[in-house]
């Protein structure tokens, strides 16, 4: 049991692998090329970003300045850093590295998104520390059971607990990291923003050894489990004080999708059988009431009939994790339908009525969103479809066509008239560009199947690292999954790996050493750091102000009613 809790992951990407087949070649597109063009992108909004941006969250492209969003938190910089590693300019990353260290302080007046911060933030520093090593960052001994990166990650996460201080467990969507929850905060958040941190606080426990962050993310994914309707659904807003449901309308879009992303890789990550029929239980339902036509609509989490006929680009997500269950065909008749209208506009618009075949009111934008080549980049891992490499060619030439300007690349306002917004957000350069890359080199380091590896040294024992099968969170921030084991390993467990690991080098003969059960092993300890976390450094310049956040990465709940209302209203 243990050698398959560590080997779990590992054994999901493999089951993902496919013999090539003819793949681009039939086609004609060239792979390599693609591949450097999506390399030019990020160079191209990256030092726009450094030159014009930093140290603020985000680049304005059309103005040449920055912003505070999120935080102020120099979000991009954290966002991008293991997309530097993955691109593989490992000079760049130990400079970030350290100017991170420097220069990013927590403990500040700001209210920040609980779930933006968990998943950009948190997500971000703790795939960069696991990545580290790699990236010829020299680490201590006792990593990646510590090191500065984790120590930054955990005062993070710490700043969100106090959100999770509810009746119901579920957190409030703003916290001011100075002071905790504001009175008077609205106790109204998203789905999204409740399920969405199991992924990043089931790994800071196992990394630092104390159990309150995968705890606290555990009551809040129950919590909705426990508050679905009868019918199996659940809706896009609730009341984290009463668990009453403010918005009833259920899909797998705006306000849920990556509730459902995380039971899934939640349960591959931590091998979870409860985690993995939880979602296999939603998706039963969701097939029942939502889906039409390989299409998936919004319906009243009660009674299951049809409340909103729209497709959400968020939504595109979707046949990617299917992807990751075993549901391919399904995955790629659902994925087709999506590049239908990539096709049809340029891009995905973020509200797409499907019976009138058009954008909706207000909603005719993208900002350069992944989520489309994200399920891309799964789908052809499992299948070499060349179709799946050819929406990866339309997003480089579309985004190149109408979102790149002298100073970066710029959110598109309205795909109708290709009209531009002065944001470009951290997302970008953390998801698409990673995502459109990955899409087009095969070989990176990230579809390692498992035949190269790395074996550290840990406080408790030798630890296989970097064997592949990572783990992306929302934010495609890559996880690990192999490190979890590294930090408060049983020694029954360890000695099973270990002799696993043993029978593998006697049949591969790739390796001469001989690994050997530490003597004097305290069992059942969890180790922690023992620094403190402290600041992570000298507080920058005081140029920034407190500022509200929207709890989830949508609009407003009153204003988002009314907008997505005009789908059913308007019936020209």
């Amino acid at each position: 049991a243990a050698m398959l809790r560590s080997l779990g992951p590992l054994l999901c990407l493999w089951a993902l692998r496919l013999p090539a087949g003819p793949g681009a070649a039939a086609r004609g597109l060239d792979v390599a090329s693609y591949r450097e063009r999506v390399r030019a992108m990020f160079y191209h909004a990256y030092e726009h970003y450094l030159e014009s941006a930093f140290p603020y969250d985000e680049l304005r492209p059309l103005t040449c300045d920055g912003q505070d969003t999120w935080g102020s938190f120099s979000l991009t910089l954290i966002d991008a850093l293991d997309t530097l590693l993955i691109l593989g300019n490992v000079s760049e990353f130990q400079r970030v590295v350290n100017v991170l260290q420097e220069g990013v302080d927590f403990d500040i007046d700001v209210n920040a998104s609980v779930f933006e911060t968990n998943i950009r933030v948190v997500g971000g520093l703790l795939s960069a520390h696991l990545l580290s090593r790699k990236a010829g960052v020299e680490v201590k001994a006792g990593w990646p059971c510590s090191g500065p990166l984790l120590r930054m990650a955990e005062e993070a996460a710490r700043k969100l607990l106090p959100a999770f201080q509810t009746p119901t467990g579920m957190p409030y969507g703003t916290v001011n990291l100075l002071r905790g929850v504001n009175p008077g905060e609205t106790p109204v958040t998203c789905t999204a923003g409740i399920g969405t941190f199991i992924v990043e606080f089931a790994t800071l426990s196992h990394l630092t050894g104390d159990p309150v962050f995968e705890d606290v993310a555990r009551k809040a994914l129950k919590a909705l489990w426990k508050n679905r309707s009868d019918i199996g659904l659940v809706g896009n807003h609730i009341d984290v004080i009463t668990a009453k449901w403010v918005a009833q309308d259920a899909g797998i879009g705006a306000g849920v999708d990556s509730y459902f992303e995380y039971l899934v890789k939640g349960a591959i990550l931590l091998q979870d059988k409860e985690l993995m029929s939880m979602f296999l239980e939603y998706n039963k339902a969701i097939k029942n009431y939502t889906k039409f036509d390989d299409w998936y609509l919004w319906v009243q989490m009660y009674k299951g009939t049809v409340s909103m006929p729209v497709f959400q680009s968020l939504e595109a997500y979707w046949p990617g994790l299917q992807s990751l269950i075993g549901d391919v065909d399904n995955a790629m008749r659902t994925f087709l339908n999506y590049y239908t209208v990539w096709k049809q506009f340029g891009g995905l618009p973020e509200f797409y009525n499907i019976p009138q075949g058009y954008t909706v009111d207000k909603r005719e934008g993208y900002p350069l969103k992944p989520e489309l080549i994200e399920s891309a980049m799964y789908l052809y891992r499992a299948t070499r479809d060349p179709t799946l490499l050819e929406l990866g060619r339309d997003a480089v030439e579309s985004i190149e066509k109408i979102s790149k300007v002298d100073c970066g690349f710029a959110t598109i306002k309205d795909l109708r008239d290709h009209r531009l917004d002065n944001r470009m957000e951290s997302f970008f350069l953390a998801e698409t560009i990673k995502y459109l890359y990955l899409l087009f080199d095969p070989d990176n380091f990230i579809h390692n199947d498992g035949s190269d590896f790395d074996v550290v040294v840990t406080p408790y024992g030798e630890c296989v690292l970097n064997a592949g099968g990572y783990i992306f969170n929302t934010e495609a921030h890559p996880i690990d999954p192999a490190a979890l084991h590294c930090c408060r390993r049983r020694k029954e467990e360890q000695w099973e790996v270990e002799d696993l690991m043993r029978e593998f080098y006697s049949l591969k003969k790739t390796k001469k050493f001989i690994l050997k059960r530490p003597s004097n092993h305290d069992e059942g300890e969890s180790e922690k750091d023992s620094e403190d976390a402290g600041k992570a450094g000298e507080k920058r310049n005081s140029k920034k102000s407190s500022h509200s956040l929207l709890s989830c990465p949508s609009q407003s709940f009153n204003s988002k009613l009314a907008v997505l209302g005009q789908v059913f209203l308007d019936n020209t």
